[in-house]
């Protein structure tokens, strides 16, 4: 069975195809810029390309307010064109499917979160930071979702770490917010597009890389989880600063975290896409 999954992000569409749990492929659209619904189309067929045919069952995952009675995403900011589409029309349309089956779905924390559970093979609880263009967060237990608030865990991107003498309001107005110093328009703003070439120089002692320690320190008191995992477009590029960052967290860290917590990266950028299409499997 071909499991595709789709990961509508807000720069981007990912794709990935996986068959009874293996990988098989990925594809990247090109980027856009807040694309409407014609756009949104041709980028989704862009990233699954010459697969779609082979597709017995789909799994989505993409950012915005989620109506799960209407199964529609009613606002999206980075995303207009996904507004008001049946998700279970959204693929099979843009692919030109004729297709029976409803589309599983999640947000992109969750299916990354997924994605690493199962590949990894990971026991206890999982934490996945997802530092795109917004800031996401899942907490798995033994593989099922956490869920605190609505479908999430809670809004890692908006908690206030602020950092002394390096001031921020995040995109929703709260002063000192995570996504201010860590969210991809932020970080942009103060190093450039090219933020793969500015975060391989990262050292640690940077103001975002201070905010997210911060924010890690939180989650291990407020989750306790056993494994913490940072993902994502700037999250994967973080690999190198593990031990480094890890060691900032464990100074003078609460007694209530987890003993033997572990600090990763993911391996690319395609874990939300996969884990989707790990989604649709369950179905």
């Amino acid at each position: 069975m071909i499991q595709l999954g789709i990961d509508i992000g807000g720069t981007s569409v990912k794709a990935a195809g996986l068959e009874d749990g293996r990988a098989l492929w990925t594809g990247q659209s090109e980027f856009y810029v807040k694309p409407n619904s014609e756009e949104l189309a041709g980028a989704i067929r862009t990233a699954v390309g010459g697969w779609a045919k082979n597709v017995d069952v789909i799994g989505l995952c993409a950012p915005g307010l989620w109506d799960k009675t209407a199964r529609k995403i009613t606002y999206a900011i980075n995303v207009p064109g996904i507004e008001g589409t049946p998700i279970d029309r959204l693929v099979p349309e843009a692919l030109n499917l004729k297709f029976d089956r409803s589309t599983r779905f999640c947000n992109d924390g969750q299916s990354t979160a997924l994605d690493i559970f199962e590949s990894r093979k990971i026991q206890g609880r999982l934490l996945v930071l997802a530092l795109g263009t917004g800031i996401g967060m899942a907490v798995l237990d033994e593989g099922a979702p956490l869920l605190v608030e609505g479908a999430s865990p809670g809004h890692i991107g908006q908690i206030d770490v602020s950092i002394e003498g390096h001031p921020v309001v995040g995109p929703d107005g709260g002063a000192g917010g995570l996504e201010g110093y860590l969210g991809v328009a932020a970080m942009k703003a103060i190093y450039g597009p090219d933020l793969s070439a500015a975060v391989a120089k990262f050292r640690g002692d940077e103001p975002a890389m201070r905010a997210l320690v911060r924010a890690i320190r939180i989650v291990t008191a407020l989750y306790r989880p056993h494994h913490i995992c940072l993902c994502g477009g700037i999250g994967v590029r973080l690999k190198h600063l593990i031990p480094t960052l890890k060691k900032q967290v464990e100074t003078q860290l609460t007694s209530i975290a987890q003993k033997g917590w572990t600090l990763s990266a993911g391996d690319d950028d395609f874990h939300a896409a996969r884990g989707a299409a790990r989604l649709a499997a369950r179905s």
